[in-house]
C-alpha cells in the first residue's frame, strides 16, 4: 500500500501540490486525471521520490520513505514515462534488463525473465540487440514496459506513458498491458489526461483541479455522482462517450434479464462486464438490440441519485 499524507510541493513561491492524502491499496489501478499543469506527474514523482516533497509524507507498506533509500525505493517501482525513455547508447536487451542487473541477478535468471517478458509484450529476437532508435515508437514503448515490470516490482508508476503512439497503436498498447496477467496482483498509477484512457484503465480516478484532488472515486462515481463543480464540468465536452464507456451491462436491466454475473452473457448476447459502448460496437446494424440496450441505459441515466454535497472535496 501506498498512502500520501498532507503531501505538498513547492516550486519557489509557486505550490504545485496542496497538501494532498490519498491511499493506494495493493492491486489497485488508480488513474491521475486532469488538466495539463494541475500537478499530476509531481504527485506521481514524489511517490517515488524523483521528487523530494517540501511537506508531507509517502508511507510505502508500513514505512516512511523518508528514511529509506531513494535508490532502493525506486527499485521496488517499475516507472514508464512518455516516449519510453529509453538508454541510448545501450541495447534493447540491456535497457530492459537494467534493473536485473543492479539486483545481482544470474544470467539463468536474467535470460528466463527476458523470455517471458518476449512473450508477454511481443518483443521480438531481432529487436534485442538492436539500438532503441533503430525501433519504431510503439516497438520502443513495449520496451519500456518491458524494463519496468522484468524484476517484478509490488508498483508501477505510469507517466504519460501512450502519449507519443498514434491513435491506433495506443489503444493497442494499453489494452494489452491492461490484460497482462503479471499486473493483475500489482498496484499501477498512471498519469494521464485522456478521459477516454482513465475510463478504460481505471479501478479508480483521482481527478486533479490545480494542485489539489476534487474527487476520487470509480469512473463511473465521477460521472454520476460529481461532488463539485469542476468535476461536473470536465466531463460535459463528452460526457454521453464516456458514460456509455463507463457503465457495464450488468449495471443495466435489461428485458427480462436475470441478475447478471461476470461470466454469464446477458440477452443481448455479450458479457454482462461489456461496456455500453462495447456492446453499441459489437451489435452493429441489429436495430432492435441496439434499441433495447439504448433504453436500458437512458433508464438507467435517468434514475435518481443522492449526490454529495456540491464543492466537496476529500480530505486534505
Amino acid at each position: 500500500m501506498i498512502e500520501a499524507r498532507n503531501l505538498r510541493k513547492e516550486f519557489g513561491p509557486r505550490v504545485a501540490v496542496h497538501d494532498v492524502s490519498l491511499r493506494i491499496t495493493a492491486g489497485e489501478k488508480l488513474v491521475l486525471l486532469g488538466p495539463s499543469g494541475c500537478g499530476k506527474t509531481t504527485f506521481l514523482r514524489m511517490l517515488n521520490r524523483l521528487v523530494e516533497p517540501t511537506a508531507g509524507q509517502v508511507w510505502f507498506n508500513g514505512v516512511d520513505t523518508a528514511g529509506m533509500n531513494p535508490v532502493e525505493l525506486r527499485r521496488r517501482m517499475g516507472f514508464v514515462i512518455q516516449g519510453a525513455g529509453l538508454l541510448p547508447h545501450r541495447t534493447v536487451r540491456e535497457n530492459i534488463l537494467t534493473v536485473p542487473h543492479l539486483l545481482g541477478w544470474s544470467e539463468e535468471k536474467c535470460a528466463d525473465a527476458l523470455f517471458v517478458m518476449k512473450a508477454l509484450l511481443w518483443l521480438f529476437d531481432d529487436w534485442l540487440d538492436a539500438s532503441p532508435h533503430e525501433l519504431s515508437t510503439g516497438q520502443r514503448q513495449r520496451v519500456g514496459l518491458a524494463r519496468a515490470i522484468i524484476a517484478d516490482p509490488a508498483v508501477v508508476l505510469m507517466d504519460e506513458p501512450f502519449s507519443a503512439l498514434d491513435p491506433v497503436t495506443r489503444l493497442q498498447v494499453r489494452r494489452e498491458f491492461r490484460a497482462l496477467w503479471t499486473l493483475h496482483d500489482k498496484m499501477v498509477v498512471m498519469v494521464t489526461h485522456d478521459i477516454h484512457e482513465a475510463i478504460e484503465f481505471a479501478d479508480r480516478i483521482a481527478l486533479m483541479s490545480p494542485g489539489r484532488i476534487e474527487q476520487v472515486g470509480s469512473p463511473a462515481e465521477l460521472l454520476f455522482q460529481p461532488k463539485s463543480e469542476f468535476v461536473q464540468k470536465f466531463f460535459d465536452g463528452g460526457r454521453l462517450q464516456y458514460e456509455w464507456q463507463a457503465t457495464r451491462l450488468h449495471d443495466l436491466h435489461l428485458p427480462s434479464d436475470e441478475p447478471h454475473r461476470d461470466s454469464v452473457p446477458t440477452l443481448l448476447g455479450l458479457p454482462a462486464t461489456h461496456s455500453v459502448a462495447e456492446a453499441m460496437a459489437a451489435l452493429g446494424h441489429d436495430r432492435v438490440r441496439t434499441s433495447q440496450l439504448s433504453d436500458a441505459f437512458q433508464s438507467f441515466r435517468a434514475a435518481p441519485r443522492i449526490l454529495p454535497a456540491t464543492g466537496e472535496r476529500p480530505a486534505q
